[in-house]
């Protein structure tokens, strides 16, 4: 059996050099050192207080826009990703991986896999995009018509920049040069158990193709790894589930069994790649209702986020400390 090896395996976007112990013959070159992360500025004291009284004003005075969606900018930056950004920073610990494939303006369309029980993961993908990125895009979820259902989330998820998943509503947004995600497996993928995760399900029938189609913006592939981990789904309670008018009842080792406390998300390690765009302007708007480029496509994008999963997920050591 051969000795393990620590090889460099890529410098992410931060400028850090990760390596990952791989099986091979020792590798007796010395390691390179890691080239230097440039330290974000500490805020000020009292800066963040300061920024909360500006926003109290701007909501008194009426100085805030929400457009025809219901998205509201100023909320959801001086709100809404603060919210977040602890989840983000410190329990999950995100890593992004080609940001740069996202570009800094225009429409385009991220799709990502969907697991966790609860969809923290597109949460935690609007953060990485607008913190991580250099042009700090919003991104524009398309969510299930539960979700706007449920009292008071539903109008969060509007003010946030969520919109029903639905193709008119894609496609006039992309069409504006907004950045539009979409998580095509839904509840197949959130609610599956956890003895499948990183198994993609089906992605229905291509609609996030078709839109992408029409208003010829790239699709960018997008895989998550760590989500899996957070609710580990070991039982479905569906009398529940039928009562509250969900699609399960989720049983996890925590949850129901610690009450509260079980709702608290473990803390995995997560890494978030975005993968080169596939392009769609070259192929035309008429091939939206050509069956057979849109199943192809949506093959294409499903298989590159399988293989993209197996390949983070292969580099792992561990789904708690990366």
């Amino acid at each position: 059996m051969s000795e393990a090896r620590v090889i460099p395996l890529h410098v992410d976007d931060a400028g850090a050099r990760r390596r990952w112990r791989l099986g091979g013959p020792q590798d007796d070159r010395p390691a390179p050192e890691p080239e230097p992360v440039p330290s974000e500025p500490e805020p000020e004291p009292g800066a963040e207080l300061d920024e909360l009284i500006e926003f109290a004003k701007r909501r008194l005075g009426g100085d805030y826009t929400v457009d025809d969606f219901g998205f509201d900018r100023d909320l959801t930056d001086s709100v809404l990703l603060p919210a977040l950004r602890p989840l983000y920073r410190s329990w999950f610990r995100v890593e992004t991986i080609g940001m740069h494939n996202v570009p800094g303006e225009g429409g385009a369309l991220v799709v990502a896999n969907h697991s966790g029980t609860v969809p923290i993961d597109s949460l935690m993908t609007a953060v990485a995009l607008h913190d991580d990125h250099p042009d700090h895009r919003h991104l524009r979820l398309l969510g299930a018509d539960l979700m706007f259902r449920l009292p008071g989330i539903g109008t969060l998820a509007r003010k946030g920049g969520a919109t029903l998943a639905c193709m008119p509503d894609a496609e006039r947004l992309m069409s504006r040069g907004e950045l539009v995600g979409v998580w095509p497996e839904g509840f197949k993928g959130i609610g599956k158990p956890f003895h499948d995760r990183y198994k993609l399900q089906r992605f229905g029938r291509g609609g996030f193709v078709s839109a992408a189609l029409r208003t010829g913006v790239p699709i960018i592939p997008c895989a998550i790894v760590g989500a899996e981990e957070i609710y580990p789904k070991i039982g479905d309670i569906q009398p529940l589930a039928r009562l509250f008018g969900a699609p399960y009842f989720p049983v996890t080792p925590t949850f129901p069994l610690l009450g509260p406390l079980g709702l608290v998300p473990l803390p995995s390690k997560w890494y978030i790649e975005f993968g080169t765009p596939i392009p769609t302007d070259s192929i035309g708007p008429a091939a939206a209702d050509d069956p057979m480029t849109v199943f192809n496509l949506t093959d294409q994008v499903r298989e590159t986020i399988q293989h993209t999963l197996y390949r983070l997920l292969a580099q792992r050591r561990n789904a708690f400390t990366g």
